[in-house]
């Protein structure tokens, strides 16, 4: 299935200069939702993962059916305020402003084994912010794992050392 024809570019979102890659669409066919789901266990059944992290929205809707599938824990990363137990934050930056991701203090500990998950990967912010979220609990990334890749932004370039997995790239 071409899961690439169900992903909608909106210009000028959120603010001018910046093409969003919408993938409600995607997410709302369920045949193309089924198979995005296939790709991501496909690449990440068989790694001896523990946890698949969700960065929040988007990573939550991939990264949730993923952890099922392949016999793992979910964690969330969230947004600033989201979480109700003691938590880490860390800031980063996006192609179009700042922002922070936060994780509770106890979600993950030295040996866990995990995978992180978003929807797309653009300058590479939001992950690194992950990354150093996940490092500080003293977890292992196995991986990071995208459906979308922005090449022109060069984010994998921000995740160096680390496996990073993307399926469609722009």
């Amino acid at each position: 299935m071409d899961i690439e024809k169900l992903i909608r570019a909106i210009p000028d979102f959120p603010i001018p200069g910046i093409l969003f890659r919408d993938i409600t669409p995607l997410l709302k066919d369920k045949d193309g939702f089924r198979a995005t789901i296939d790709l991501f266990v496909e690449k990440f059944k068989g790694r001896q993962i523990d946890y698949v992290i969700g960065i929040e929205a988007r990573g939550y809707m991939l990264g949730a059916p993923l952890a099922c599938e392949i016999g793992a824990g979910f964690v969330p990363v969230r947004k600033p305020g989201k979480l109700p137990y003691s938590r880490l934050s860390e800031s980063y930056a996006l192609e179009y402003g700042t922002n922070s991701l936060e994780i509770h203090e106890d979600a993950l500990g030295h040996g866990d084994r995990v995978v992180i998950i978003d929807d797309l990967l653009a300058t590479g912010g939001t992950a690194k912010a992950t990354r150093r979220l996940i490092e500080r609990l003293g977890a292992t990334i196995d991986s990071f794992g995208f459906l979308i890749e922005l090449e022109a932004l060069h984010g994998r370039e921000a995740l160096t050392g680390i496996d990073v997995v993307s399926f469609l790239k722009y």
